[in-house]
């Protein structure tokens, strides 16, 4: 993990991580939860007749989104998650290439309304991301602040197959560093990085193929204390990470995963 983009941004290049929303099986519930960690405000959107799709907001800035899944999710197993979106040019054309690079499209690319066009995929390792062709709606528009979005990171068994997938999508480059006990990839999109990469050891246990979006914030431990006051549990208590900062991982109450972290390097 370390500096990403610019703390407020108006567009999103293609290849870097443009948004990030949580499906739940509580709504209202997520949003006392995260109203409370993070301060977001909530603007409710109706996008259909049993459909509401909340906007999370940060000092008046989009931050990422937030649905009540519906039952054909839950009924087919997909628990509550933080789905990460990668901008770029064309949908289809991403969503065809990703095939063509043995990713499996869950979801065909489609509109949604003139905000922009979307599909969502599962890589050859089975993590699952979404990509984001803007039409009106570029993104987040805040990044690399206390309780924005920061950073994206895929866990998955196979780094080999995973990396030669996501930049042969993206045409991300990559930074592999050795720390250790593991080995962690860092993505890098034209000049900056665009998420990270490893394989869970196995004192990790049973970790499934998963990007995990990363929320900044001014003290991990007391962000990891909140968040347990509100119901959460703490997965991965506040450990450091020598040379970038002190994180946690954390369960909200619905059963979602997310990691914090205090950055040593402010965000630029």
């Amino acid at each position: 993990m370390t500096e990403a983009r610019m703390q407020e941004t108006t567009q999103n290049a293609p290849g870097a991580f443009c948004w990030v929303e949580l499906g739940t099986t509580d709504g209202e519930a997520a949003k006392k939860f995260y109203g409370g960690l993070f301060g977001w405000g909530f603007n409710d959107n109706l996008m259909g007749p049993d459909m509401v799709y909340t906007i999370l907001k940060l000092d008046g800035k989009d931050v990422g989104g937030l649905y009540h899944m519906p039952s054909e999710m839950t009924s087919q197993g997909v628990p509550p998650h933080w789905m990460s979106y990668v901008s770029v040019k064309s949908a289809d054309e991403a969503a065809a290439k990703a095939k063509s690079l043995g990713a499996t499209l869950m979801k065909e690319p489609f509109d949604v309304g003139d905000a922009g066009r979307m599909s969502v995929i599962q890589d050859p390792t089975g993590a699952v991301f979404s990509i984001w062709q803007a039409g009106v709606n570029p993104g987040a528009g805040i990044y690399n602040v206390p309780n924005a979005l920061c950073w994206n990171e895929l866990a998955t068994p196979d780094t080999a197959k995973a990396g030669d997938f996501y930049t042969g999508l993206f045409g991300w480059g990559k930074d592999v560093k050795d720390m250790g006990e593991m080995t962690y990839t860092s993505f890098i999109n034209g000049d900056r990085p665009a998420g990270g990469m490893y394989k869970p050891t196995p004192e990790m246990g049973e970790i499934p193929p998963n990007w995990l979006a990363y929320f900044a914030v001014d003290d991990a431990d007391a962000k990891a204390a909140k968040a347990k006051e509100l119901g959460a549990n703490i997965i991965v208590p506040p450990m450091d990470i020598p040379e970038v900062g002190r994180f946690a991982v954390i369960q909200d109450p619905q059963g979602a995963h997310l990691g914090i972290i205090k950055l040593v390097q402010p965000q630029a």
